[in-house]
């Protein structure tokens, strides 16, 4: 009994190890092409990966160069 589960441990952390390795880090689908390996997208729309249906304004920007950030922009 023991040794059976000892065994689906390893197999366990072994099937884990594997799908850590082989996961492979893909970009998220909100970022541009031109980020990188980036983990965090940078602020405006040139680094979207869909179009904006609307062009930018100062809010629009100014709130998403703050985001995640819980202050809001210093020039309202």
């Amino acid at each position: 009994m023991i040794l059976k589960l000892a065994a689906l441990g390893a197999l366990g952390y072994a099937g884990y190890k594997y799908f850590e390795k082989n996961r492979g880090e893909t970009p998220s689908p909100a970022f541009a092409g031109n980020q990188g390996g980036a983990r965090i997208r940078d602020a405006g729309p040139k680094a979207m990966r869909d179009k904006s249906a609307r062009d930018w304004n100062k809010v629009d920007q100014e709130s998403d160069a703050s985001f995640p950030a819980s202050d809001p922009p210093a020039n309202y």
